[in-house]
């Protein structure tokens, strides 16, 4: 009889451990949401030293890693965690989430808070990230990416540039090197915020419904491009 409690007592506790992590997980995923609407919002209040609307708007997908960096350092390894979006016929997909890791990112600006931002710009760049796990080469894949409203005429970015990559602080995006960093699946969000195991492909190719938590985030990049865009014309007629 005793035994049979024990065991009924383990089982309880077990269960209580495992709501209170998936708890966890979900107000985790649903604060990187949130965090990732504030850093599209920065890219939107900065249109002279952000990302180029040209940039914005020619991007097949966004991804938004927000606090990679927490404490300072030149040189060295990365982890974040973050979330992407890619355009279908029907507008922004639901958001994957992603964990990237590994790599050198070159110089860095070293303080707390830095963001980083990844747009695949071209067809060859999106099937790589529906592969659920990819690296960033530097070889012709990834190049860090032109800042300002006309910062991207002159550059080659359109050739052959899978992803352009983007590091923010103090409200400034700068291009950033990120070669030898691997982008792939967030697993443990994924199943937090859809309640099940979902394949990347399946969620970025427009396969799953947008959860409510998400809205924000995709009114976010949604009105990015455009702000953007307006805020040029209103320049180029001054």
């Amino acid at each position: 009889m005793k035994k049979v409690i024990s065991m009924l007592l383990m089982s309880a506790v077990g269960m209580v451990g495992t709501c209170a992590w998936a708890g966890s997980a979900r107000q985790d995923s649903v604060a990187r949401l949130d965090s990732s609407v504030d850093v599209l919002h920065a890219i939107m209040a900065t249109p002279d030293k952000g990302i180029p609307e040209e940039v914005l708007s020619n991007a097949k997908c966004i991804m938004v890693v927000p606090n990679m960096i927490k404490g300072g350092f030149i040189f060295g390894g990365k982890h974040g965690r973050g979330v992407a979006t890619c355009r279908t016929a029907e507008g922004w997909s639901a958001p994957a989430f992603v964990s990237i890791g590994g790599g050198s990112a070159g110089f860095q600006i070293g303080l707390e808070g830095v963001d980083l931002v990844m747009l695949v710009m071209n067809d060859q760049g999106f099937q790589h990230l529906l592969s659920s796990k990819f690296e960033l080469t530097g070889e012709g894949s990834v190049a860090a990416g032109p800042v300002g409203r006309h910062a991207s005429a002159g550059t080659d970015w359109k050739m052959n540039t899978e992803v352009l990559t983007y590091s923010r602080s103090k409200g400034v995006f700068a291009g950033l090197t990120l070669e030898g960093a691997v982008v792939e699946q967030d697993n443990d969000s994924t199943h937090a915020i859809y309640g099940k195991h979902m394949m990347f492909r399946n969620i970025l190719s427009g396969k799953a419904t947008t959860p409510h938590s998400a809205d924000a985030f995709l009114k976010a990049v949604s009105q990015a491009g455009q702000q953007a865009k307006i805020a040029e014309v209103k320049n180029d007629k001054k």
